[in-house]
């Protein structure tokens, strides 16, 4: 198997909408890429100057996201560290009061 396309990395343009409201119901900031699958370990940039969104707006933008697309090892890496995070949080989560 080549070694770079173990490591290589796959630069990908897509369309996408940036969804941001600030209102008593909802606060949140969404990207839609247009029903493109990102997976474990890929970059994700949107290409858009920032939204000032005020308390009671809701604003809906279309732009352009590069996607950076992450290589086989790396995105075994982000498995094995996601998991090592996941314990983590077990072990701090099941301490006994009287543990050192």
């Amino acid at each position: 198997m080549n070694a770079l396309f173990m490591i290589g990395r796959r630069t990908i343009e897509v369309p996408c909408t940036v969804d941001v409201e600030q209102t008593p119901d909802s606060l949140h900031a969404y990207v839609d890429l247009h029903g493109f699958e990102v997976g474990p370990g890929d970059e994700v940039t949107v290409h858009a100057p920032p939204l000032d969104v005020g308390f009671g707006e809701h604003v809906v933008r279309e732009c352009h996201a590069t996607v950076v697309r992450a290589g086989p090892l790396e995105r075994f890496w982000t498995h094995v560290a996601g998991y090592k995070e996941l314990t983590e949080l077990y072990e701090v989560g099941f301490q006994g009061e009287g543990a050192a």
